[in-house]
């Protein structure tokens, strides 16, 4: 194929690409999106194979076998629970492969620069490696936070601050080395060092940060591993490769920022890490007063049965649970019996953004009862029943009533202005962010205690009895 077939190709899979982006946008089209994105990727797979430069063929064959292999694998094994875990595994996956192409690319015999040619490709092989190194390690340990193999809490050293200011430093005056190496044998050192400071980046990045900020940190490394193949186009001067990077760089960035906003926090203060958990920044607010009344499945069935209007709150308890096929039993069952049943969902609830969208549209919710914390929140006072199945933070009255509280001013699902709410929880321990929560002993408030699957399961069994 020629050069020029090859570009028009790229134009075409970048275009799928942004129409992908566009049908991920809503839950109506996403099925759509996804199959842009599959047109879009099987297109530039093609033209690359095609691609004059190419001589073997077995190779790459042999490594998409086995790549295609793993992601089957990950499709048909992995839970729509784990897929927070999942997601970080596979931006860890992008940052390693930009910086390996960034050490394969300085290596390359057949590159031959001079002058300012050869300074750019090196900044450019050199500030690929750096994102690349610093993605693939913040997302393993991001990995490893959301699955419970390392600990949620953030962990701080002394003067952390002045530690990645440091690195920061070090990253560049070793650049200048790197820069002024007059071969690949002086020049290695350099890269490699600097490589080492971007493992030791991401890997302190990531620990200072706690379980309450982790949507963004996804969102955060979803951008890097863009960033990241986007300066490994500019390395392998491959345009589909810097527009696609951009692309998911930029609309990563774009979310991160909505989802700071839906938590009232500033990115540079998620970075800067703390706050997540008892044990980090999360200071003393008002400590909650009163006397926690708690309900039985029986009663709590007889409250839905009876209710005109009810909003459910789904949180990650259910998605531990795996209680979503419950709630879609209890939702089909309410609107059969007249009841109007929608879902609030916040920006940040769960591990990642959209993780409630994702559970839902699982078990066959429909999306036109599906609402985001804006289009509901004023519908509250007018509800019935308010049910939080599993969510805690982003109900926490908190927010608007004490000032001095860490979350002050983080916009919430305000469920306690409904007639009655129900929280169902495994026990009165406070949420990811490691607050105590106001709602729980509110007067209109009612305990649900125990496991989320069990307790709905008899909800159900009540209901249909």
């Amino acid at each position: 194929m020629s050069e020029g077939l090859v570009t028009v190709a790229y134009i075409g899979a970048t275009i799928l690409f942004i129409l992908s982006l566009g049908g991920l946008s809503h839950p109506e089209t996403a099925r759509r999106g996804n199959f842009y994105g599959i047109g879009g990727m099987a297109i530039a797979i093609v033209a690359t194979l095609l691609e004059p430069k190419v001589t073997s063929y077995v190779p790459i064959l042999i490594a998409m076998l086995v790549g295609g292999s793993v992601g089957v694998y990950a499709a048909i094994k992995v839970k729509m629970t784990e897929m927070p875990e999942l997601v970080a595994l596979m931006h860890s996956l992008v940052g390693l492969a930009a910086a390996l192409v960034g050490f394969a690319n300085y290596f390359d015999p057949s590159a031959h620069f001079s002058g300012v040619e050869k300074t750019i490709h090196e900044t450019e092989i050199y500030i690929g490696i750096l994102i690349g190194a610093v993605t693939f390690s913040g997302s393993v340990i991001a990995f490893g936070k959301l699955s419970g193999k390392i600990t949620g809490r953030p962990v701080l050293l002394p003067g952390r601050h002045w530690l990645n200011l440091g690195l920061l430093i070090a990253v560049i005056v070793v650049g200048k080395q790197f820069l002024d190496a007059d071969s690949t044998a002086t020049g290695i050192v350099p890269l490699s060092i600097m490589t080492g400071i971007a493992l030791l980046f991401g890997i302190h990045m990531v620990m200072a940060i706690g379980g309450a900020d982790m949507p963004v940190v996804v969102s955060m490394l979803n951008s890097y591993s863009g960033w990241a193949a986007s300066a490994t186009g500019f390395m392998l001067s491959n345009d589909l490769l810097i527009v696609t990077g951009a692309l998911v760089g930029s609309s990563g960035a774009i979310l991160s920022y909505i989802m700071c906003r839906a938590m009232n926090r500033h990115f540079l203060s998620v970075i800067a890490g703390g706050f997540g958990t008892e044990g980090g920044t999360a200071g003393p607010g008002i400590r909650p007063e009163g006397e926690v009344q708690p309900i039985s499945a029986e009663e709590t069935a007889e409250l839905l049965r009876s209710a005109r209007s009810v909003i459910l709150v789904p949180g990650y308890g259910m998605a531990v649970a795996q209680a979503q096929h419950t709630v879609y039993e209890i939702t089909k069952y309410l609107r059969d019996k007249g009841v109007n049943v929608r879902f609030a969902i916040h920006p940040v609830a769960g591990r990642m953004p959209g993780h409630m969208n994702v559970l839902l549209a699982e078990a066959k919710v429909p999306y036109d009862i599906v609402l985001e914390m804006d289009e509901i929140n004023e519908d509250f006072p007018d509800t019935d029943v308010a049910m939080v199945i599993g969510a805690n933070d982003i109900v926490n009255p908190a927010a608007q009533e004490d000032p001095n509280s860490p979350i002050a001013g983080m916009p919430v699902l305000e469920v306690w202005k409904a007639g009655i709410s129900i929280v169902m929880k495994r026990s009165m321990a406070s949420g990811y962010a490691g607050v105590d929560n106001p709602l729980f002993y509110k007067e209109n408030n009612r305990m649900l205690f125990g496991d989320a699957k069990k307790m709905l399961d008899e909800v159900l069994a009540h209901l249909r009895g």
